[in-house]
């Protein structure tokens, strides 16, 4: 007599599934690497502005050992429980964004307001927003996947989206709002998104591009092209950091100077720990070791993508195939600005790149995934 298989009853909002333990390794392979990279590209900038040459990595180190934890006490909730948080969510978000823009600037740039600084707490709530919207829009698609090409409810989709971007574009931090509206245009495609729409959407991208043009702002847009395509055209300003990157890059050669070895961390490249990362990456691990790193990213995002093929529901398709797009994106972006393929838009390189906030939502996100995968192995057994 065949011997039925028993499936075990799981307690409420707990999982009770395996991890995937590809996508699992990868992160931490990522986070490693990504810890050990800024360190070295971090302690002489962490010397000169503190004394100190561990601080920044100090910092950094904590919030990954409190992001590892997040992470695994995360992937074993079931993630259906996101569906009750996803409006509070996105409502404190939202709130915290328009705070943002009335409170005083925080920090030395004074026509920036990204943050809000306190002692040691630097906390972005672009990062919270890219969370929400992903969280919510998996949520709605996923309830109103028959929707998808009436006009009312995708107005809907649109307005929450274009709200939420706009609020962020006015900080201004340009890559985080192309990074929100492109997350919520590819849900929206996969929800179900009429061809009609697309074209709409388009067309909605060229208004926009006329309304910069006629606000004055043409001149600051103009500005980021011309120091893209001739950073020698002002070497010593704008387009110091570029040319310090490239420098950085060629040097590295094939193989690399070596691990610890970067000269142009020393002061050259500005905030080598944070956006150009990348570059201190590029001139110590050489050729080789960027493009095994950029491995590490594609593996990362084939692992998620399919995960989010094999999700038992529409809701943790969605979810899970929005994380892994934004860490995809943020990652290629990143790669593109410091390699000069693209004009600087000031984005973080996932795993990589120093920032607390970013650091702790990233690896969040993940334990979500992780939370997704469980389902997908308990279906499977």
């Amino acid at each position: 007599m065949p011997e039925k298989t028993i499936r075990r009853k799981r307690l409420p909002f707990v999982q009770s599934g395996k991890v995937d333990l590809v996508f699992l390794s990868l992160v931490l392979v990522l986070l490693t690497v990504g810890l050990v990279m800024l360190f070295s590209a971090s302690y002489a900038s962490s010397y000169a502005k503190f004394g100190k040459s561990y601080v920044f990595i100090l910092h950094q180190f904590k919030l990954a050992v409190a992001g590892v934890v997040l992470m695994l006490v995360v992937s074993k909730i079931d993630y259906h429980v996101l569906r009750y948080a996803a409006w509070p969510i996105f409502g404190i978000s939202f709130i915290l964004l328009v705070f943002l823009l009335i409170s005083p600037p925080m920090g030395e740039n004074t026509n920036v307001k990204r943050w809000f600084i306190k002692g040691p707490i630097n906390f972005q709530p672009s990062e919270v927003a890219k969370f929400a919207i992903i969280l919510l829009f998996a949520l709605l698609i996923s309830a109103n996947y028959s929707k998808m090409k009436k006009i009312s409810f995708v107005g809907f989709l649109s307005f929450l989206l274009l709200s939420t971007a706009f609020l962020v574009y006015k900080e201004p931090h340009i890559s985080a709002t192309v990074v929100i509206v492109l997350i919520g245009f590819v849900l929206m495609f996969v929800g179900g998104l009429g061809l009609g729409y697309v074209f709409f959407g388009f067309g909605l991208v060229g208004i926009a591009g006329i309304y910069v043009i006629l606000s004055g702002k043409i001149a600051y847009a103009l500005e980021r092209v011309t120091y893209w395509i001739n950073p020698w055209s002002d070497p010593l300003g704008k387009g110091f950091q570029t040319i310090q990157s490239m420098m950085a890059i060629g040097s590295g050669g094939i193989l690399g100077r070596g691990l610890g070895q970067s000269r142009q961390k020393y002061l050259w490249l500005p905030e080598p720990q944070n956006d150009f990362i990348f570059a201190v990456v590029c001139e110590e691990l050489g050729l080789i070791g960027a493009l095994i790193i950029i491995a590490l990213f594609i593996l990362l995002a084939w692992r998620g993508f399919n995960l989010a093929m094999r999700a038992p529901d529409k809701f943790g398709t969605l979810l899970c195939l929005g994380l892994t797009f934004q860490v995809t994106l943020q990652a290629m972006l990143n790669i593109l600005v410091v390699s000069n393929l693209m004009p600087n838009t000031g984005i973080s390189l996932p795993f990589f790149s120093y920032g607390g906030t970013s650091l702790l939502m990233l690896l969040g996100e993940m334990g979500i995934v992780l939370s997704i995968s469980r389902d997908v192995n308990l279906e499977k057994g």
